[in-house]
Formats: structure tokens, sequence, C-alpha cells
């Protein structure tokens, strides 16, 4: 037993102290599931350890109360990022777009404001995108219309305004696209360029979570609430 406590790997110091950042900047003691700081990161609740690496972080619904911190953007073999559904404020840190790894960035329901970040662009492994139902403005960077490898792009329910990037629609995984409840000027046009690109389903009516099939592309748009 000795010596297999001698051996148990640990998450890099620098790696726990992003966590700890996370947890001060959020008040963690104020969270629904609280971390034991002086356990192993590895017991953390929401927190996924590969090899000695944080590669996973899912904490939806853990009333996370303050702002995400720059740092976070350090976590290097990161590939889910789970936030929603948190009183979470201030803005989406531009480092976030450092982490190459990432598969899944969510961050719905919470009081995040201000531009999406250009630098999420630079996620070329992301696969999903959700930032739907915060106080976004602006409008979505040309940069997101590089991440070829999306599936899910979702950004319903803020304040956006102007064009979405054309290139997103010749994006060859693209399965949904919800950009409902914001000011774009170009929803029309960018379903019509999806569906000749992908030749797959596209639904313009109906904003609720729909069965999607496997080579389905769907874009959400704004629907009477009276219609069946």
């Amino acid at each position: 037993m000795f010596i297999a406590s001698i051996v148990l790997a640990q998450v890099s110091k620098q790696e726990k102290q992003v966590l700890l950042d996370l947890y001060t900047a959020t008040n963690g003691l104020e969270w629904n599931k609280q971390w034991n700081v002086e356990q192993p990161v590895e017991t953390w609740y929401g927190v996924t350890v590969d090899n000695n690496k944080v590669t996973g972080i899912n904490l939806l619904f853990n009333n996370l109360n303050g702002t995400l911190p720059a740092s976070l953007g350090q976590l290097k073999n990161l590939k889910k990022l789970e936030l929603s559904f948190n009183p979470i404020s201030g803005t989406i840190p531009a480092e976030l777009g450092n982490l190459e790894q990432l598969e899944v960035l969510a961050i719905n329901g919470t009081a995040v404001s201000g531009n999406i970040p250009e630098s999420l662009g630079g996620l070329s492994n992301l696969k999903q995108l959700h930032l739907s139902s915060n106080q976004l403005s602006g409008m979505v960077p040309e940069s997101l219309g590089k991440l070829r490898k999306i599936e899910v792009f979702n950004v319903f329910d803020n304040d956006l305004h102007g064009s979405l990037p054309q290139e997103l629609a010749s994006c060859p995984n693209l399965k949904q696209l919800m950009v409902a409840e914001n000011n774009f000027n170009n929803p029309d046009d960018f379903s019509v360029i999806l569906l000749s690109n992908s030749g797959a389903k596209i639904d313009l009516l109906n904003n609720s979570s729909p069965q999607i099939e496997p080579v389905q592309s769907i874009i959400a748009v704004e629907r009477d609430e009276n219609e069946d």
C-alpha cells in the first residue's frame, strides 16, 4: 500500500492552481457541491483527470457566482468545459482560445456579457459550442467560421447582430445551428447555403429540442409560441 501511494500520479501544481483560481473567482464556498481542496484533485467534484492532466470540468447547475479567470486558458489538455446554468458574470476570457484540445465549450444560461472572443476561432478541435441564453452582444467573429470540426453551434437567445460567418455553412460536420432570438441579418441566406452544401434537412421554425439524425443539419429561428 505504501509503495502504491508513492507512485500514485498527481496533477501538476500549475493545473491545480488554475482550478483554485476558478474556485476562488466563483465563490466556491457557496457552490452546491464544493471541493475539498485538501484532497487530491481527481476527487474534486466535476473534474476529470487522465494521465495526471485535467481533461474535463463539468460544474453544471453548481451555483458558480463570479467571473471566469483568464488562467483557465492554461489547461492545455482540457477537452470539456461545462459551466452552464450558473450565475457567472463578466466576459468570456479570450484566453479560452488557447485550449487547443477543447472539444466541448458550454456556457449556457449565465449572465456573461460582452463579445464572443475572436480567439475562439483557434479551437481547432472544438465540436460543440454552447453559448445560449446569455447577455452576449456584438457580432459573431468571422474566425468562428474556421471551426472545421464543429458539430453544434449554439448562440440562441443573446443580443448578437450582424452576419453569421459564411464559412460555417461549409463546415463538413455541422449538425445543429441554433441562432434564434438574436438580430442576425442573414439567417435565411445562411440556411440556403447550408442546405446546398450539406443536402441535409433544415428546420427553420422549431426552437424545441429536435430529434437529430446523425447526418441532419438544423437551423433554429424564431417560432410563434401559438403554433402547434
